[in-house]
């Protein structure tokens, strides 16, 4: 179980000033795999920090960001959400219900076994996976048929 005091030891050895803000965003991020956007994370921890802005979630995800504690996964447009296992895994989000979803690799196995056509010289950094399809529960398979009908 991931306590608050873990969330702080982690802010604290990647040089983040674990701020009560801070501390409640990114435990919340910990403990929450939804994937949430920026605005999803305001809406939560302003239940428990009411003087948090909108600008400390955004101005803390990018700290976080950077710091490589957190990161930015982009799902569909635009739409910036974000996720705190840092683990090699893809996402899938179902074009119904809007959850998204981890896909992890079975152990041994990369994600991305290689990128065709990347030129030597070229240094990949980052892939990410991203699905969008339609996920197991009932009225997301119900969507499918009526789609179909």
């Amino acid at each position: 179980m991931t306590t608050r005091e873990d969330s702080i030891a982690i802010l604290r050895k990647i040089g983040v000033t674990p701020s009560p803000q801070r501390t409640a965003i990114y435990h919340f991020l910990r403990t929450h795999a939804i994937h949430p956007t920026a605005e999803t994370i305001f809406a939560a921890v302003r239940l428990e920090q009411p003087s948090l802005s909108l600008t400390t979630v955004y101005n803390t995800l990018k700290l976080l960001v950077e710091k490589r504690a957190v990161r930015e996964i982009i799902i569909e447009g635009s739409e910036l959400r974000y996720d705190a296992d840092m683990t090699e895994h893809g996402h899938f989000k179902c074009l119904h219900c809007g959850d998204v979803y981890d896909l992890f690799p079975p152990d041994g196995v990369p994600l991305v076994p290689s990128v065709p056509g990347l030129p030597d010289d070229f240094v990949l950094k980052e892939i990410q996976l991203c699905c969008r399809g339609y996920c197991p529960k009932d009225a997301c398979r119900a969507a499918i048929c009526a789609a179909r009908n």
